[in-house]
């Protein structure tokens, strides 16, 4: 069915779909709803309540760009969907009209307009209820996610599963609201062509990403700040080494001159590392180097090369650089770029 006849039977839901140029999906077919959709997103059930089948009506307008997307979900009438788990993404759920029921393995979440929002891990088995509901939903690439959670916190790639439930009265969901719309608005301008620069798009990457890690994640965020030295459980001395690794990680590590600038033994300042950080100085920077090798991938241009970035980030044997890239990240910084220049090509 095309767009123009679902919008003949279209219900009052949001005043107005958004994303309008970018529609994937239009129907009043149940199967066909699931099926299309699914193929975007994932597999999963989809089951309209029987005395509100008449009112049924799927809207998916979705723009993407490398790694993440932008989409606008409409559905009319109550339906169940059961996608238990998403797997490949997470997904934040920002509602527009009606309601939602949002039931994960941790709790259940009421969603509604100006009231709460809701985020899914990919791990979390869910199953929704929307009734009458249209939603701008931010989708998020798994494996970017987690490898900027493993950047960030000094530990290798793992799970993730934030809180489900953001409060859209409060600062963080305030932020992440505004952003959502910011991002919409300006794929709408786009006109349909859903194209970003390398520059924009690695710019809203960033910013999704940082607005993501502020949501509750269950020890990750205590980790985050341990880890970049920002918390207040540090000693100063420690603290100071670690800025200053930060500040000059391409450069060779001198750890009498990095003791002595921090006020400290060398003895001192390597127990303090052990002791709060669960590494060594030199696996530190390590990590710091490992994570700027990351952050650059996944910005790189076509022509980039690994073996130029690794030298300027201070790295001298690539067969090491690449184990340990593996052994943190979960794949080879080959995997990496390429994957992140097939995101962009079919984008």
């Amino acid at each position: 069915m095309t767009a123009d006849a679902a919008a003949d039977r279209s219900w009052k839901g949001a005043a107005s779909p958004r994303l309008a140029a970018y529609c994937r999906v239009a129907t009043h077919d149940v199967d066909e709803a699931a099926e299309q959709i699914g193929r975007i997103f994932c597999p999963h059930g989809l089951q309209p309540k029987a005395e509100t089948a008449r009112d049924f009506l799927a809207l998916h307008n979705c723009a993407a760009f490398g790694g993440f997307s932008i989409n606008y979900v409409e559905y009319g009438g109550v339906v169940t969907i059961d996608p238990g788990c998403l797997d490949r993404f997470f997904l934040v759920q920002l509602p527009f009209a009606g309601a939602a029921s949002i039931h994960t393995a941790a709790r259940e979440v009421a969603t509604g307009p100006n009231r709460a929002a809701s985020l899914l891990s990919p791990t979390m088995p869910t199953r929704m209820v929307w009734d009458n509901c249209a939603q701008l939903i931010l989708l998020l690439d798994r494996r970017m996610v987690e490898q900027r959670a493993a950047a960030l916190s000094g530990r290798a790639v793992q799970p993730i599963e934030f809180d489900p439930a953001i409060a859209l009265s409060g600062e963080r969901g305030s932020r992440l609201r505004a952003h959502m719309l910011a991002l919409a608005e300006l794929a709408e301008n786009l006109g349909g062509e859903g194209r970003l620069s390398a520059v924009a798009a690695a710019d809203w990457r960033e910013l999704l990403l940082d607005i993501l890690f502020q949501q509750p994640s269950g020890g990750l965020s205590e980790a985050i700040r341990l880890h970049s030295g920002r918390s207040d459980a540090l000693p100063r001395a420690v603290r100071r080494a670690r800025d200053l690794l930060a500040a000059q990680a391409t450069e060779p590590l001198d750890l009498a001159e990095l003791a002595a600038a921090s006020g400290v033994g060398v003895r001192a300042l390597q127990g303090g590392f052990r002791r709060h950080f669960g590494m060594s100085i030199s696996d530190m920077l390590l990590d710091i180097r490992l994570a700027r090798l990351n952050a650059q991938l996944m910005t790189a241009p076509p022509e980039a090369r690994i073996i130029d970035l690794a030298f300027e980030l201070g790295f001298t044997h690539l067969g090491r650089m690449a184990g340990a890239y593996r052994d943190k990240f979960g794949e080879a910084p080959s995997a990496t770029l390429q994957r992140v220049q097939r995101s962009r090509f079919t984008n």
